[in-house]
């Protein structure tokens, strides 16, 4: 059974083809679970669904939460607060221990300061919770790189070490920050960095598909790491209000006549800096950004850019969440598409269950 959104337009209404739009929402509805599937085209509702959930269900979104810590710093540099080519320790001095001082604000945005985890991946997931930690742990890792050399994914440390140069420039908490410059103005009240009280009873529980997974259902379905600021993976929200965020920035920074970023603020956010190479961490290729991944045509199969479609442009640009989740813009084709679901798949598998439901997307627009 699915909900739908009473935003959401008829078929003809939206231009989609229907029969792509019943195999689309036949697929979602299929892998069973909860899910919720939002889809804009040039602003308009084609698609808001709920899948064995409420249109107000609380997802949580995983590493889709990292282009927030990115747009955050993006936003200070657009005010003149941070510079993207100083390094790190220029706003953090305990940062530059162990041969860091040269790693720059860039290199962190691009994954390519050297640090993929802080003291291991084992204390990393141990310690995601606690700020202070996780940020000490920073100060004190080791590169396995220098920076800028290495495109390797920071699982948990893209988010920490953006957080903290946020918290110090402003003074400001990371959560405050976001939700003040970012959520409010935007009129996003359902979009949570850290799981309030009083939303908790809305949460979705993980589901492990796959024993893979298992570790991952038992950590993120605890309370106390739902209700946690973690800048790379802590996100809580509808796919309505992603969907939206990310219309604003296909207007280049505005939604609904409210601007929080300037046109070259989010185009220099947009920006390559990975054209398909190997990600270290990964061992798959990524296209990514300066806060995001990017879509295109990939050769090999394994790239991560087909979570956006296999006929996405290459100007495409979200973010996946694990391997149950991905949002994406499309410039080109004034698409936006936000799909959340909690079950949680092997790694390839899931990636290619994103795959298939965004190149749904793009057919049931006319796109593929």
């Amino acid at each position: 059974m699915s909900t739908m959104n009473e935003r959401e337009h008829t078929a003809e209404a939206a231009e989609a083809e229907p029969a792509a739009l019943r195999r689309l929402t036949d697929v979602v509805r299929s892998r069973g679970g909860a899910a919720q599937l939002c889809v804009l085209r040039d602003g308009a509702v084609v698609l808001d669904r709920a899948f064995g959930c409420s249109p107000d269900s609380l997802f949580l979104a995983y590493a889709a939460t990292k282009p927030f810590a990115a747009l955050a710093v993006h936003a200070l540099a657009e005010r003149g607060l941070i510079e993207l080519d100083q390094p790190v320790a220029a706003y953090w001095p305990r940062f530059a221990q162990h041969g860091k001082g040269t790693v720059t604000v860039r290199h962190v945005l691009q994954h390519r300061a050297g640090v993929p985890v802080g003291r291991g991946m084992v204390r990393t997931m141990r310690t995601a919770r606690d700020w202070e930690r996780s940020v000490r742990d920073l100060e004190q890792s080791r590169p396995k790189w220098p920076g800028g050399k290495v495109a390797a994914y920071h699982f948990m440390s893209y988010g920490f070490i953006l957080g903290e140069l946020v918290q110090r420039v402003t003074g400001q908490s990371f959560r405050d920050f976001v939700t003040n410059e970012f959520f409010v103005p935007l009129g996003l009240d359902d979009l949570h960095m850290g799981l309030p009280d009083d939303a908790w009873h809305r949460h979705v529980p993980a589901k492990a598909d796959h024993p893979s997974e298992w570790p991952n259902q038992w950590m993120s379905n605890r309370r106390g790491y739902r209700q946690s600021v973690i800048p790379s993976a802590g996100l809580s929200g509808t796919a309505t209000q992603l969907a939206r965020f990310y219309q604003m920035l296909l207007c280049d920074g505005t939604l609904d006549g409210v601007r929080v970023l300037r046109p070259e603020t989010v185009a220099e956010a947009r920006k390559p800096s990975n054209d398909g190479g190997t990600d270290a961490s990964l061992k798959r290729p990524v296209r990514w950004s300066h806060g995001f991944m990017l879509g295109g045509p990939g050769q090999d199969p394994r790239d991560l850019a087909l979570v956006m479609g296999r006929a996405g442009g290459t100007d495409t640009f979200g973010h996946a969440g694990t391997t149950s989740s991905v949002v994406w813009a499309d410039p080109e084709r004034k698409l936006v598409c936000a799909y959340l679901s909690n079950v949680q798949p092997e790694f390839g598998a899931g990636i290619e269950r994103l795959r298939e439901v965004s190149d749904l997307v793009l057919e049931t627009c006319g796109a593929a």
